[in-house]
């Protein structure tokens, strides 16, 4: 039986969003079209903008919906000449000018604020940051159900998030950006989400992700994700028990509950997730985006980790329904496959 605990590169599908999906996808109608099946398509697509606006405190604000967090940052980011920094996601990375210095928790130093594009928790190391008031935009998305977050108290100009996050379905996600804003369409035919994004809306997609957004927050509230933080903490001391060399990256600072990326010298990433996935465990090394790259951490590099030690980096991530017994027999598992390593090395 397999281990799936790689929830950060994408979480399972939930009940919820399931359920909300398959009626979905009994409406027959465009949400663009004007008859009465056009007319409950839209109906359906507004609600659940309405639900991710509660959810998200986003009343005051518009939520045009995209492919992903991808296509959302690009909407939010691109010609803006923001600053940023090394550890942001290759979605805002690509669109930055990376010059804003990191320190050795993952913190990042925000001189301006306004030209500023700061994620909300990083998705190898779950490091969580203090964002400033007056921020220009936010990669929301590795936070959204794990930790408490609004978007009105937030302060910030643009945020954007992916469903499958949260457990909803993947190839959809969301911008969000005060009501009023401008927004400069990338995809231009038939003007869709208020004319921002072009392109019949994924109404399926959308169904499942204000249903999954829902449901996450309701775990949130209920202390579901303290109950993760424990197992998550379990697993660490299990994993400094058999391997006492072993750094926990950002341990002293906050951390998403569920996430805990580890350094252990000597032994490469990309063979620690090859070994424990023939172990029965899925985990990764780095971001999921980047996967199948065989390098080094940037984000580790700019925590001013060595080439090495950013090398030998591997990510676990829980979730809702990871137990303790399977915390507990991964470290088991990966403290033999570690044995085996050191031998065969020496």
């Amino acid at each position: 039986m397999r281990s799936y605990l790689d929830h950060n590169a994408t979480a399972p599908l939930r009940s919820e969003a399931r359920a909300a999906m398959i009626a979905a996808m009994d409406l027959v109608g465009n949400p663009s079209s004007v008859h009465s099946e056009g007319r409950a398509a839209k109906a359906l697509l507004e609600q659940s903008r309405s639900k991710l606006a509660e959810a998200l405190g986003a009343g005051n604000a518009d939520i045009i919906f995209t492919s992903g967090a991808t296509e959302a940052a690009a909407l939010a980011l691109r010609d803006k000449d923001l600053l940023g920094a090394d550890i942001e996601h290759d979605a805002v990375h690509n669109w930055i000018a990376p010059s804003l210095p990191v320190d050795q928790f993952g913190r990042v130093d925000v001189m301006e604020p306004e030209r500023t594009a700061l994620q909300l928790a990083n998705s190898e190391t779950g490091i969580i940051q203090d964002l400033p008031k007056g921020l220009a935009a936010s990669d929301v998305t590795q936070a959204i159900g794990r930790v408490p977050f609004s978007f009105s108290w937030s302060g910030i100009g643009a945020a954007f998030l992916s469903a499958h996050k949260v457990g909803g379905p993947k190839g959809v996600g969301a911008l969000i950006v005060p009501q009023g804003v401008d927004v400069v369409a990338h995809l231009r035919g038939g003007g869709q989400e208020m004319g921002r994004r072009s392109g019949t809306e994924n109404l399926v997609g959308i169904a499942g992700f204000a249903a999954a957004v829902e449901a996450a927050l309701k775990d949130l509230a209920e202390g579901v994700w303290a109950k993760v933080e424990e197992f998550r903490n379990i697993l660490e001391k299990a994993i400094e028990a058999g391997s006492p060399d072993t750094i926990f990256v950002g341990k002293e600072v906050s951390r998403l509950p569920n996430t805990s990326c580890f350094v252990t010298p000597g032994w490469k990433g990309e063979t620690q997730v090859m070994a424990m996935d023939l172990a029965g465990f899925a985990i990764s090394a780095g971001s999921a985006c980047s996967s199948g790259k065989v390098k080094a951490s940037r984000t580790l590099r700019a925590m001013g980790y060595s080439v090495e030690e950013s090398s030998c980096s591997v990510r676990v991530s829980l979730g809702p329904e990871t137990t303790k017994d399977e915390v507990l027999q991964f470290a088991e598992a990966w403290t033999n496959k570690l044995e085996r390593q050191r031998r065969r090395s020496a």
